[in-house]
């Protein structure tokens, strides 16, 4: 794979050059803080402001031998020295302490390079210049004030982002709550390093009681900082020439994009068992779209970072399969992570895949939410082809508003919502995510409506099916005549989605085919816009859940359809033939096999999205009540025997 065109690349000597800098920071340095109060407990022996006003308790160390561990420095932050003390008094610096001493001299380097560089290309030197010699024109101080905020926003977020590269290796399962960071200033670069260093002193004294806590405080110091960068970043000016631009250092292989944290696009490490197509039975519609997204996954180009599938409409996201327990729900994921994996391998390609399970729900507050934030990061990384999915979507992620989900589980549900179809989301074609479930009425609304398809689970259905699944389960070890029957025959693709797509040219919910009949009478013929538009209104009318975000999900799914092309074979086999193509000649291969979008392809995707949202909606008030009738016989029942007992 080629670089980004706009890559530049950080030399090793203008980073070696700021050695000197980085090592006097570590030294020493002098800090007046503007935003935070320093991280230490209240001696016993400090006297009240005023009497009978009491003081807020501050921050105190739940780590052994730490409660009574004095976190301020009267002479300054000497880092390096707070570094080289925090294995419980060793006068000998471990191993891994000179690594981090080593890390942050070198990230600390390289964000003054970085910050030197942006700011010769962005005229801010020139200007640093002219204030120092008191010539700034009155003019240029908004500009030149501007300037040195975007300058102090690049240097600390590079200094995060490297560090947490470079000390990535290091960490382990251990973790560290650091708390919100507030000394973040933006006045200039230097002050801006000396805040966040200052504060990292801090959380070094309260957390690092060895080596492993030393490395986890370092690393959730960098998260921290690089979320509040990131947010500060949004509405400061002067920042687009850094946001779309690319920085190598060869040295570390650490390449930076803007304001996105850097991350090691290897592959995961899959302990699954593969199933081929075949091994798949019934299911004809959700397997044809599998199969068609694993292909279209593959399309994605990691030098222009999009897919010609997404620029072009068509590409599936999110996507929900849901289906009675026992229907192949696994079995669907296990082929399309296999056929993913097998066509990443011909590709040369990294490939992740990611499960998001009930283990990731914790009872820790907001951990739950890190957790899917973390799962969400993973699988979008632009360097690699990703696929996550959320297996029992209802167990993990609760309603709005129902008390029996935890706090985690809302937590969960609020951040895949912002991730899936939020004002942030941006989709480059490199992943997707599939949410399964057995009770999809159990989802929340509004994210159940995040997914972009729908794929019915329904497992076999015809004589054809059962006769190959159990010849498919019951193996070779048997000497039981097949009888009349052509194995897997009924499994032909073609054949069973032209069957099952047409299924679909009459709803099968009782209440959706009442208003399509009433259009009927009123168009004939469905076959315009007009007609097509005043079915949805038809169905709004008895469903209001059938929002704009349904007609989305509908128009998408119609995107799907035309490009409902068979990917020849070829293109996955043979890199030359299409993945190593460069963007522009996949678009125009892709494009040729386009195909036309009809009336009838519409009405087929609105039955089907539509009796699948009727299904869940009749599913979820049966339920509820249920619960009701089950509630007021226990009412009943306890009205009784207090009577029986009161006689």
């Amino acid at each position: 794979m080629s670089l980004d065109s706009d890559q530049m690349e950080l030399h090793e000597d203008d980073i070696q050059r700021h050695y000197a800098a980085a090592e006097r920071m570590l030294e020493g340095f002098d800090h007046s803080p503007r935003i935070a109060r320093p991280r230490q407990q209240l001696t016993l022996d400090e006297k009240e402001i005023s009497p009978g006003i009491g003081r807020t308790r501050r921050l105190r160390s739940t780590t052994p031998g730490l409660a009574t561990r004095s976190t301020g420095r009267p002479d300054g932050v000497h880092l390096g020295e707070r570094i080289a003390t925090s294995n419980g008094g060793d006068p000998l610096m471990s191993p891994l302490q000179a690594t981090v001493q080593h890390g942050l001299r070198r990230s600390i380097a390289i964000a003054l390079a970085i910050g030197e560089c942006w700011a010769e290309r962005n005229g801010l030197l020139e200007l640093k210049q002219a204030n120092l010699s008191g010539s700034l024109a009155s003019s240029r101080r908004t500009e030149f004030t501007e300037l040195l905020a975007a300058e102090a926003l690049i240097s600390t977020h590079v200094l995060a982002n490297a560090l947490a590269w470079l000390l990535l290796d290091h960490g382990s399962e251990t973790q560290v709550e650091v708390g919100e960071l507030q000394e973040l200033v933006t006045d200039n670069a230097q002050l801006a390093l000396h805040g966040v260093l200052w504060e990292l002193d801090q959380i070094v004294a309260l957390h690092a009681s060895d080596d492993v806590h030393l490395v986890a405080a370092l690393l959730a110091w960098t998260e921290q900082l690089l979320e509040k960068v990131v947010l500060r970043a949004e509405n400061a000016p002067r920042l687009g020439s850094f946001t779309a631009s690319v920085w190598r250092v060869e040295a570390d292989r650490l390449t930076l994009r803007g304001f996105e944290p850097a991350r090691r696009g290897g592959s995961s490490n899959l302990n699954m068992v593969f199933k081929r197509p075949e091994e798949v039975i019934g299911n004809h519609i959700a397997k044809h779209q599998a199969q068609r997204l694993a292909r279209m996954v593959m399309a994605y180009d990691f030098e222009r970072r999009m897919n010609p599938f997404a620029e072009l409409g068509g590409f599936i996201f999110t996507f929900m399969g849901d289906g009675k327990p026992g229907t192949g729900k696994t079995t669907l994921i296990q082929m399309m992570a296999g056929l993913i994996h097998d066509y990443c391998q011909v590709a040369g390609y990294p490939f992740r895949y990611q499960n998001f399970g009930v283990d990731n729900i914790d009872s820790y507050q907001g951990k739950s939410g890190q957790n899917a934030k973390a799962f969400i990061h993973h699988v979008m990384d632009p360097s690699v082809i990703g696929f996550g999915t959320i297996d029992d979507i209802d167990q993990i992620a609760g309603k709005r508003g129902d008390r029996q989900s935890s706090a985690g589980q809302q937590e969960v549900t609020a951040v895949l919502m912002e991730a899936f179809a939020g004002a942030n989301t941006v989709v480059r074609g490199n992943c997707t995510f599939g949410m399964f479930s057995n009770y999809p009425e159990n989802v929340d609304d509004a994210l159940r409506q995040r997914a972009g398809a729908r794929f019915l689970v329904d497992g076999p259905k015809t004589r054809e099916d059962y006769i190959d699944i159990l010849h498919l389960l019951l193996g070779s070890h048997h000497g039981i005549p097949l009888g009349k029957h052509e194995l897997y025959s009924s499994q032909s693709i073609k054949q069973a989605i032209a069957q099952s797509f047409s299924s679909y040219n009459r709803p099968a919910e009782p209440r959706l085919k009442e208003v399509l009949e009433r259009v009927f009478d009123k168009f004939g013929d469905i076959d315009s816009v007009a007609a097509l538009g005043t079915y949805l209104k038809e169905i709004q009318q008895i469903d209001e859940r059938f929002t704009g975000r349904a007609i989305k999900n509908i128009s998408d799914a119609v995107k799907v359809r035309s490009m409902d092309f068979d990917i020849p074979d070829e293109w996955m086999e043979v890199p030359d033939v299409f993945l190593a193509k460069d963007y522009e000649t996949k678009k125009a291969m892709i494009s040729e096999l386009r195909v036309p979008i009809t009336s009838n392809m519409v009405l087929q995707e609105i039955n089907r999205y539509a009796d699948s949202e009727f299904r869940y909606a009749g599913s979820s008030d049966e339920a509820a009540i249920d619960a009701l009738v089950r509630d007021m016989e226990r009412r009943h029942e306890a009205q009784r025997r207090f009577q029986d007992g009161r006689g």
